[in-house]
């Protein structure tokens, strides 16, 4: 891994846990020193954040963490309703065996990783939180996986990034949720994209994601008004 992408990974991971919040100033000389690498490596991975939409550049001061809203938010959701409803459709249409079979592995991973979690006490670490979203977002990877197209996946991770850092701040002093069953929605969702039922599949998928949505702009909304 070149000093470029381990910036890029670090200062990335950093603004999806929260740990460099939103607005917050990017100055070269503080993030040299927390990742201890030098300035062009700074530098490059911060317009690649820039293309990620998750660092901002603004005249006469410079990079800073991008802004948070409850509209980004919600046209970041609908959007990664339409992407992934049409990758899930062609997935279940064009997908093998090959493909189910991983579907079935990454859901059981996730399955296993959340059953840990569930029982550790609040607040969660940052390092089994972070196990728990990439398993989360391999599983949800491997929904669409078999879409055939390249296109549709690489703008699904793009999407996945942008709600990730409204969702994974509040994970880490959250309990589960007394009246919703996540769990048993990726089983269902899973069990239905198996049998091949794109709309159900699609439908389900869509609820999922506008669900948790409506959750976030509970929890957030206080924080984006002041």
């Amino acid at each position: 891994m070149t000093l470029a992408e381990q910036a890029y990974q670090q200062v990335r991971w950093d603004i999806i846990s929260g740990a460099l919040p939103p607005n917050q100033p990017l100055r070269l000389e503080q993030l040299k020193q927390r990742y201890g690498v030098g300035f062009s490596p700074i530098r490059e991975a911060l317009n690649r954040l820039q293309s990620d939409r998750l660092v901002v550049n603004v005249a006469l001061r410079g990079f800073t963490v991008a802004p948070i809203s409850i509209a980004e938010m919600w046209d970041a959701i609908e959007t990664r309703c339409l992407i992934e409803g049409d990758a899930l459709r062609r997935s279940i249409e064009k997908g093998d065996d090959a493909w189910e079979a991983h579907v079935v592995a990454a859901y059981h991973a996730l399955m296993l990783k959340a059953k840990s979690v569930s029982t550790l006490p609040r607040p969660v670490s940052e390092a089994d939180l972070r196990a728990l979203e990439e398993r989360h977002h391999a599983f949800h990877r491997a929904l669409i996986a078999g879409c055939q197209s390249q296109w549709l996946l690489d703008f699904a991770d793009k999407l996945y990034v942008e709600t990730e850092r409204y969702r994974f701040p509040n994970l880490r002093d959250s309990s589960p949720l007394p009246d919703r069953d996540i769990g048993n929605e990726h089983q269902v969702l899973m069990t239905t994209v198996l049998a091949r039922d794109a709309d159900t599949a699609t439908q389900l998928l869509q609820t999922h994601y506008r669900n948790t949505g409506r959750i976030l702009a509970d929890l957030i909304g206080p924080l984006t008004a002041v």
